[in-house]
């Protein structure tokens, strides 16, 4: 009895050789051809004898229900599209590897940093946050970081942002904060009072909101900008010793951000710049590069720090906790097919390997059960068996069955669905447990609104941009915010007012010569 399947990154490959060698046959190089070409033929493979003309009753007669190929057609043609990202909807996204350049097995027994000159296969996809797929890429938006290592131990997704900090503390607030971003629901168009309103009332937003109205708001492409963990996760070493820590990936290239009127005028002509920039750089051979460095919070430290280290609101000072070099990304593939292996590409914050476990950060806490269940509705149960997201380098051993398109079950024939059994099953790994700590206080829901919204973006931002700088963030909001009522514009006036006196002056000045009444 066959009690395990495994599947590698060629996909149906490792199936029942003789059922999906016939049908890699078929499909890849055809089973007959005229004048050299293959023969076109419908999903089940039945020839078509003509694919310009549907059948008819008569010349000018009606269509008729039995023209097997164009429902064939037509039915395939209305399930293209699987159901968008609500969030992340606009990217693009390309493969290379991770090379691990410094030992930092002190940290961690993570396996793409288990040696130096390591190399791991990685995917990664670029994407802004908002938009729909078809919008522009040059918006005034965060921007989507999200990597994929495909280890020995399984997948591992750092699933982050070009910025180290968040929006919201608290995941009971995502899907409100999302809503306040979208569309109206009666006028289906972009509601400047909805996106004011939310993040005047939540000032936590503060820190993130800045840095979009900054310079730093418009990168100049995908590859030009940092990427950023945004949470703190727990690292384990080989002797079970626990770290804290944030990833930060920062671009070799450079930053290079875009100003208002460029960014505009390149929406205009050209809305997929930032994924035509990238697929561009590659095909050129001009791999572009990320260094990979790691924070490093001990457990006293975070008992005892000045900020909040699981407040994904906030970032961990440099000057506090350098960053310590761990390796190099480099992407040096473009996709063969967007659709397979970008648009169905998934990520899920959930999957980490030995070495990298969860924090206490709320958020992400949310993200573990969100990003891994918005895979299962975009893609269904077995997405995981999608080349693009199998975890090529191991031997996939489970109990999961059945479901839409399962391939795996070719090779897992009749072995056991069930555990315990007596049939040979694969078997539990205790030392891959996770690490304890403890966790201590009286179960409520405890409201973290006013947790320190103002020191952070008047230390990191506000006071270390030069003056022109400070303008251009003032005239940024001012354009945007004067679309919301009165109201709303003076809670958000004072809430910059906080992080500093003159920016709220400033920007108060600004809304007055927008004419707004």
């Amino acid at each position: 009895m066959n009690n395990s399947f495994s599947l590698n990154f060629a996909g149906v490959m490792s199936f029942d050789k003789v059922f999906v060698g016939t049908f890699l046959a078929a499909l890849m190089i055809g089973d007959g051809a005229v004048d050299g070409k293959d023969i076109l033929k419908t999903s089940s493979g039945i020839p078509v004898d003509s694919f310009t003309a549907s059948l008819t009753a008569g010349p000018h007669g009606p269509v008729l229900l039995q023209d097997t190929i164009l429902i064939d057609q037509l039915a395939h043609f209305n399930r293209e599209r699987i159901p968008e990202r609500v969030v992340h909807a606009k990217g693009g996204g390309a493969f290379g590897y991770f090379e691990c350049t410094r030992d930092v097995t002190k940290y961690t027994k993570l396996t793409p940093f288990s040696k130096i000159g390591k190399r791991t296969k990685v995917a990664v996809r670029f994407s802004t946050v908002v938009g729909e797929s078809g919008s522009a890429d040059t918006v005034r938006d965060p921007r989507g970081f999200a990597v994929k290592f495909y280890t020995e131990d399984g997948i591992w997704d750092i699933v982050g942002l070009n910025s180290p900090v968040f929006f919201i503390r608290d995941p009971m607030l995502f899907p409100s904060f999302i809503h306040s971003q979208k569309r109206n629901p009666a006028t289906h168009l972009r509601d400047y009072n909805a996106y004011w309103d939310f993040v005047s009332l939540r000032p936590e937003t503060t820190y993130q909101i800045m840095t979009v109205f900054s310079d730093m708001g418009i990168p100049d492409g995908f590859r030009y900008m940092h990427g950023f963990g945004i949470h703190t996760f727990k690292l384990v070493n080989k002797h079970g010793e626990v770290y804290w820590c944030k990833f930060y990936f920062k671009t070799n290239q450079k930053i290079k951000n875009l100003p208002v009127d460029e960014a505009a005028q390149i929406a205009a002509m050209d809305p997929d710049y930032s994924i035509r920039d990238l697929y561009n750089a590659i095909d050129q051979k001009d791999y572009p590069s990320w260094t990979l460095y790691i924070q490093i919070m001990t457990h006293e430290q975070a008992v005892t720090y000045k900020y909040n280290p699981f407040d994904p609101t906030k970032m961990w000072p440099t000057e506090d906790f350098p960053l310590i070099e761990v390796g190099e990304l480099v992407l040096n593939r473009n996709p063969i097919n967007y659709f397979a292996e970008i648009e169905q590409l998934a990520f899920a914050v959930s999957n980490m390997i030995p070495g990298v476990e969860p924090s206490p950060d709320k958020l992400l806490q949310g993200r573990l059960f969100a990003y891994s269940d918005t895979q299962l509705y975009r893609l269904g149960a077995n997405h995981l068996q999608l080349p693009v997201n199998c975890p090529c380098n191991v031997k996939v051993t489970n109990y999961q069955r059945d479901g839409a398109s399962d391939y795996a079950n070719y090779t897992i024939k009749g072995a056991p669905n069930y555990y315990p059994n007596s049939f040979g099953g694969p078997q539990t790994l205790p030392r891959v447990q996770i690490s304890p700590y403890e966790v201590s206080g009286e179960v409520f829901r405890y409201e973290t609104g006013d947790d320190d919204n103002y020191s952070q973006p008047a230390v990191y931002l506000w006071d270390s941009f030069d003056d022109e700088e400070r303008s251009r963030l003032v005239q940024n909001i001012a354009d945007h915010l004067k679309n919301a009522y009165h109201f709303i514009q003076e809670r958000a006036v004072d809430n910059f007012s906080k992080v500093n006196t003159d920016f709220g002056d400033r920007l108060k000045a600004a809304l007055a010569t927008k004419g707004y009444t």
